[in-house]
């Protein structure tokens, strides 16, 4: 389908869209339009039409609410009066983030922390994988984005593909994104092993009444859940092509414990699954692993009550070098491109950085902030900022140097939008890489600045953080800042991914249009169904339910769907 303008999609007369009327200037437009969906040319499916709305306290039932505005934000450049008749796209794609695909029976996982760890365990985990394909088939019926009508030229997931970086959770996370037969089920075929059908009063047990916290909260009783949530089933795929960003649950023990500590593999891998511990116990182990502690083995994986479980070899943790070459399998290459943005340059697990085109004139940049020394948190070393920094010169015609003076040079103008896992703000982890001991780490904030040097860089889209969160960079010119896009995770409710994008309004100015979008699964359902869209609807009910759940991870309507300007570095 070709792009489409405001003006070409009205002329044709399509029923149910909002006409258009005439302003006299830009802000009184924005002022109009930035509370109704009526600039975009469809918005069946997405949350300009409605979004998932629950009670405040208490347990509650999930229903359609309204949709939610449309934000202008105008932070870094006015917009003009007529754009949208003149708006021509340039490109657009889908983020996911954070899908967590998750081993729940898994001996290495610390699910009896989350008293003090919340994410350590959430109550709709089981569901992930059917879940994640409910969100698969979303993109796949909307196919294109609803304010350009240019079809998705891809799908990026910005990082923590999997959580426990176990070859289990990375088989069904590629082919949840592919396309094709999952059991999400390990260690005993014929029965669900993990902590939610222990007796553990710590967990909420679908199947059995306990006085733990989340029954008390009016968590509901569904016999054979569990049995349904592990059940053989055909995720649809992908239909477009995606690519892969590598996250720090991809690189590390729950994602904070260093990589490559000695014997580890023999906890995953074996059968003994500690459940519970004191509360003096737990609380200790807690408040070491947030504050980046050494914590030995033993004190994590012994003691306090262990429930024996079926050993499976399918559990080990796989190496950097394993992710990305199973990415460059072609049994996994699903809907393209091989590798998923990785090749064979790196496919030795040092180097998982990488260069794709987005679409004619667009360069899309796939970041690795991660480090394997510890924390949950990133940062970037010497050598990829410098890489970054020497792509940028490249393929801009101006730039300005580390002093302040403007460049300029005859080259072909691309614009560059960045992904990562970590934001800006969560990149202070400066613990060097194991993968590069001697490559000093650099901050959020020095990457800020380098990026600023830069008018081609027009956005940063990431992860990490499970929150939507849209930030203006200021640099010392309009021309020298650029949009920070933090979208939430698919585990943690509001479960959203975000729809991308990138317009030329022809008046020397862009347009970043950002549209939040959930899964394609009824918002309730009874509790008896066990379809997969009925799995995936539970899934979202929990996850907003989950005692731990912080529900200001929608973020505020500029956070949400918006209109993000910026100056055309090429006018």
């Amino acid at each position: 389908m070709a792009e489409l303008t405001r003006r070409a999609f009205t002329t044709a007369g399509v029923a149910g869209v909002g006409l258009l009327l005439c302003t006299p200037t830009a802000n009184a437009l924005d002022r109009a339009l930035n509370r109704t969906a009526r600039r975009a040319v469809r918005t069946a499916g997405t949350t300009l039409d409605q979004a998932a709305s629950g009670a405040p306290t208490g347990y509650s039932r999930l229903s359609a609410g309204p949709g939610w505005p449309v934000s202008v934000r105008s932070d870094l450049v006015e917009g003009k009066s007529g754009r949208d008749d003149r708006r021509t796209a340039l490109g657009a794609f889908v983020q996911f983030t954070d899908l967590h695909i998750t081993d729940t029976e898994s001996p290495a996982r610390f699910e009896y922390l989350h008293p003090f760890i919340g994410s350590a365990h959430r109550p709709q985990e089981t569901l992930g994988t059917v879940a994640t394909s409910a969100l698969v088939k979303r993109v796949n019926s909307l196919g294109a984005g609803p304010f350009t009508g240019r079809q998705f030229d891809f799908v990026m997931t910005t990082g923590d593909n999997t959580d426990n970086h176990e070859l289990l959770e990375l088989d069904w996370f590629l082919t949840t994104l592919n396309g094709g037969a999952i059991t999400p089920n390990s260690g005993d075929p014929n029965r669900y092993e993990g902590v939610q059908a222990s007796g553990n009063p710590e967990f909420w047990n679908p199947g059995t009444r306990l006085a733990d916290d989340y029954t008390k909260k009016g968590f509901p009783q569904i016999p054979g859940l569990l049995e349904a949530g592990i059940a053989p089933f055909t995720a649809p795929g992908l239909n477009l092509p995606w690519y892969c960003t590598f996250g720090n649950h991809d690189d590390s023990v729950v994602g904070t414990l260093p990589e490559g500590i000695p014997g580890i593999e023999a906890w995953y891998t074996g059968k003994y699954k500690v459940i519970g511990k004191d509360e003096s116990s737990a609380r200790k182990l807690g408040t070491a692993i947030q504050n980046g502690q050494s914590v030995p083995l033993a004190e994590l994986f012994g003691g306090g009550t262990v429930r024996e479980v079926t050993p499976d070899p399918r559990r080990r943790p796989f190496s950097t070098s394993e992710f990305v070459k199973a990415h460059l399998a072609a049994k996994n290459t699903g809907p393209g491109p091989v590798g998923h943005g990785f090749t064979d340059a790196n496919s030795d697990g040092l180097n998982v950085y990488y260069t794709f085109r987005i679409a004619p004139g667009v360069t899309g940049i796939s970041l690795d902030t991660t480090t394997q020394g510890g924390f949950a948190d990133g940062s970037i070393g010497l050598a990829q900022f410098n890489w970054v920094e020497a792509t940028l010169k490249r393929n801009s015609s101006t730039y300005y140097d580390f002093f302040g003076r403007k460049v300029t040079h005859s080259v072909t103008d691309e614009l560059f939008v960045l992904f990562s896992h970590h934001t800006s703000g969560t990149m202070g982890n400066l613990l060097p890489d194991a993968r590069h001991l001697l490559d000093p780490r650099l901050n959020g904030d020095t990457f800020v600045a380098m990026l600023q040097r830069f008018p081609n860089v027009v956005a940063w889209v990431n992860g990490h953080t499970h929150l939507n969160k849209i930030t203006p960079h200021v640099g010392k010119t309009p021309a020298q800042s650029f949009w920070e896009i933090n979208t939430a995770s698919h585990i943690d409710f509001p479960q959203h991914a975000r729809i991308i994008e990138l317009a030329d309004n022809h008046d020397g100015t862009l347009s970043l249009f950002t549209t939040l979008i959930e899964a394609d699964a009824p918002y309730a359902v009874d509790y008896s169904a066990r379809t997969t869209d009925a799995l995936a609807s539970m899934y979202r009910e929990f996850s907003y339910n989950d005692i731990h759940a912080n529900l200001s991870r929608v973020g505020e309507a500029g956070d949400r769907n918006t209109e993000l300007l910026l100056p055309n570095p090429l006018s």
